[in-house]
C-alpha cells in the first residue's frame, strides 16, 4: 500500500474543511452527498471546494485528486467519530479558540489585513470565526485519535535487527555523506539607541492593543519570531522550555493582561497569557529584534578573522578557543563541537545543516578551519558570525547496524507506525456504516473496503 497523502485539514490551505457549509448550502438549491460514514456526511461542495484549493497551492498528484481529498475526509470522519465515543480525549473551548487565533492570524498574514479576510470570504470576522468552530474541533479532534493509535507503538533492538536483515538489497537505506564540525561564534554588539528605539516600539503597540486592537493582528504585523503566522501564540510550555526571563514575566501574567516590555536572548517582547495547564502555561508574544549596524557586523569579524589566524598559527587550538570565547553556550562547553539536534549525534546530512553552513562545509577538508562568516544563531536566532571547522567526514553509504542504527530504527518506527494505522483504519471501515456515492466507485483508493 502506497504512503497515504495527508491533505485534509493542513493549516496552509485557506478555510478548507474548517467552515460549516450552511451558509453555501444557502446559495445553493442542492448540495449533493458523496459519501456517509455513520452519522456524518461527507458533501460534494466539501470535495470541490478542496479541490480548488489545492490547485490554487500548486499541488499536483499521480492519481486522481478528488478520489484522494475524499479518502481523506473519509478517514478524518473515522477518526472523528472514535474520538468522540473516548473518554479521554478531549477538546476543550481554549484550545479551539487558540487554534482558531492561529488560522485567522495565517489568513492575515497571507492576505494581510483583517478587512481583506473578512472581503474574501464576504463575512465579518464574528461569523468567520462562528463557522470556524466546528471544523476546528473536529480536525483537533481527529488529531489527538491518530496520535493515540501509534502513541504506544515502539520498536525493539531485535525487531531493527531482523527487519534489516529481511530487507532487499534495493530496500537498504542509503545515508547520506555526514559532517562532524566544531564551531566559534561571535555575537555583534548592539547600540543603546537602538535597543530604546525597539522597546519603544513595543510600548506603543502595547497600547494600541490595550486600546482594543487584537494582540494576534498586532503579532502577524509586526513580530519578527517564527510564532508570528500563529498569531503569536506558542504553545504549551514549562519554565525549563522557555528562556529564564521570557518564562519569570509569563508564569506571573493573569487573564489578558500585556506585560510591560521582556528582555530575553531572542530580543524584546510583550507577552499575554493564553491558558495555563498544570506547570505549562501557552502564551502568545510578540517579539522584535533590534538591528546590527554595519560597523557592529565588521567589528566582530575582524575580531573572529584574527582568531582563526591564531588557531592556523597554532597559537591556540581550536577546542580552547571555543570554550574561551565563543558566544554559543552549548558548542562552547562542548569543546566547540555542534550537536545534531534531531539525532543527539554529531553528525550531519547536508540537508540537517543550515545553508550558510552547508555551502562552506562541503568545500572544505578535514581539519581547515574556515574563514568567518554570517549566520543565524539556532538558540537565540541573532545573527552571529562564525568559523568553523571541519572534525570528520562520512562519505554517502548504504546503512549498516553497526553505524547507522539510529537511522535503522526511526525507520523500522515509522514504518511500524503506519501498519498500526492502516490495520486500525481497516478495522473501522469494517464495523462502521459507510457508503459512497457511485460517481466516486472507480476511485483507486489507497485502502480497501470504503465500497462495500
Amino acid at each position: 500500500m502506497k504512503k497515504l497523502k495527508t491533505i485534509l485539514l493542513t493549516g496552509c490551505i485557506l478555510a478548507s474543511g474548517l467552515f460549516s457549509t450552511k451558509s453555501e448550502a444557502q446559495d445553493k438549491v442542492v448540495d449533493q452527498i458523496v459519501a456517509i460514514v455513520g452519522s456524518n456526511i461527507i458533501l460534494k461542495s466539501d470535495i470541490e471546494r478542496m479541490n480548488i484549493e489545492q490547485q490554487a497551492q500548486g499541488i499536483t498528484t499521480e492519481g486522481d485528486m478528488k478520489c484522494e481529498i475524499l479518502e481523506n475526509y473519509l478517514i478524518d470522519k473515522l477518526l472523528v467519530a472514535e474520538a468522540e465515543l473516548d473518554t479521554l480525549i478531549e477538546v476543550t473551548p481554549s484550545q479551539v479558540n487558540q487554534r482558531m487565533d492561529q488560522q485567522l492570524a495565517m489568513y492575515i498574514s497571507y492576505m494581510g489585513s483583517e478587512k481583506a479576510v473578512e472581503n474574501y470570504f464576504k463575512k465579518s470576522i464574528v461569523d468567520i470565526k462562528a463557522e470556524m468552530k466546528e471544523g476546528i474541533r473536529n480536525q483537533l479532534l481527529s488529531q489527538q485519535m491518530r496520535e493515540k493509535i501509534i502513541q504506544d507503538v515502539t520498536v525493539t533492538p531485535s525487531e531493527v535487527r531482523y527487519n534489516y536483515r529481511n530487507l532487499k538489497d534495493e530496500e537498504i537505506p542509503t545515508v547520506p555523506t555526514q559532517y562532524e564540525y566544531a564551531q566559534i561564534t561571535f555575537q555583534p554588539k548592539v547600540s543603546i539607541d537602538e535597543e530604546n528605539r525597539v522597546k519603544a516600539k513595543l510600548r506603543e503597540i502595547k497600547k494600541r492593543i490595550e486600546d482594543g486592537s487584537s494582540f494576534a493582528t498586532m503579532a502577524v504585523l509586526y513580530s519578527e519570531g517564527p510564532s508570528a503566522k500563529d498569531g503569536g501564540v506558542i504553545g504549551y510550555m514549562g519554565r525549563a522550555e522557555l528562556d529564564p526571563s521570557y518564562a519569570a514575566v509569563a508564569f506571573n501574567l493573569k487573564g489578558d493582561k500585556v506585560s510591560n516590555v521582556v528582555k530575553s536572548a531572542f530580543g524584546y517582547h510583550i507577552i499575554q497569557l493564553v491558558d495555563r495547564k498544570g506547570d505549562k502555561v501557552n502564551t502568545r508574544h510578540i517579539l522584535m529584534k533590534p538591528k546590527i549596524s554595519v560597523e557592529a557586523r565588521e567589528e566582530a569579524s575582524e575580531r573572529l578573522d584574527s582568531l582563526a589566524n591564531m588557531i592556523r598559527n597554532s597559537e591556540i587550538s581550536f577546542e580552547e578557543a571555543a570554550s574561551i570565547f565563543s558566544f554559543d553556550k552549548n558548542s562552547r562547553n562542548n569543546a566547540g563541537i555542534v550537536i545534531n539536534p534531531m539525532t543527539m549525534s554529531s553528525r550531519f546530512a547536508v540537508e540537517d545543516l543550515d545553508p550558510d553552513i552547508s555551502k562552506i562545509i562541503t568545500t572544505m577538508n578535514v581539519n581547515e578551519v574556515s574563514d568567518p562568516f554570517l549566520s543565524l544563531d539556532k538558540e537565540s536566532q541573532q545573527p552571529v558570525y562564525k568559523i568553523i571547522k571541519v572534525l570528520k567526514k562520512t562519505e554517502s553509504h548504504k546503512a549498516n547496524l553497526q553505524n547507522d542504527y539510529q537511522k535503522l530504527a526511526e525507520e523500522y518506527l515509522i514504518k511500524k507506525k503506519e501498519s498500526v494505522f492502516n490495520e486500525w483504519i481497516g478495522k473501522q471501515q469494517s464495523e462502521t456504516y459507510i457508503r459512497i456515492d457511485a460517481t466516486y466507485a472507480n476511485c483507486n483508493f489507497n485502502f480497501n473496503n470504503w465500497i462495500k
